[in-house]
């Protein structure tokens, strides 16, 4: 298997950092300056723009957007159509900087989720679909509900746990 990124010829991809073995699909825009880590999936309709950053092994499945940012660690798995934000108070035309939206290592955001601006998801955290999260979320924490509270704790696996776990007994 080859190394390079496998890039599907209707992607725009104006990055040159992108990793080993990342396969990014049709209709995906990634701008300048963005990092993309190894063995990442980029899927249909995604846009990840320059000041963004990506590790190694995650997925990010179709119409999710990465704004100016945004870092989502090592293994991070975010499901269609969820949202991030990355300005507390939008008006047009108004540049401001951008609050750092940090989504740890092993962490899972459900399916048209949407994460405010400043954020951090802890590691091996699962949102659950349709969360709207306003605050930060504990490692190991799952979060459901709008705005998302805790509901439980998951393990490594994503099984659900009595307390934050120290290792995957599954």
């Amino acid at each position: 298997m080859s190394s390079k990124p496998k890039i599907d010829p209707r992607a725009i991809v104006d990055t040159k950092k992108i990793g080993a073995r990342t396969r990014v699909y049709e209709f995906t825009h990634v701008l300048k300056g963005a990092v993309i880590g190894a063995d990442c999936n980029l899927n249909s309709h995604c846009f990840v723009e320059g000041g963004a950053v990506v590790g190694d092994r995650v997925t990010l499945k179709c119409g999710v957007y990465l704004w100016d940012g945004v870092t989502l660690e090592d293994d991070v798995f975010v499901g269609p159509n969820a949202t991030f934000t990355n300005d507390r108070r939008p008006r047009s035309r108004r540049p401001v900087p951008h609050p750092e939206t940090i989504v740890r290592k092993g962490a899972s955001i459900g399916a048209g989720a949407v994460i405010g601006p400043g954020i951090e998801v802890g590691a091996h955290a699962l949102v659950g679909m349709g969360a709207v999260v306003t605050k930060s979320v504990a490692s190991h924490a799952l979060v459901y509900g709008n705005p998302a509270k805790r509901q439980g704790w998951v393990c490594f696996c994503g099984a659900p746990a009595k307390a934050p776990p120290k290792k995957c007994p599954h």
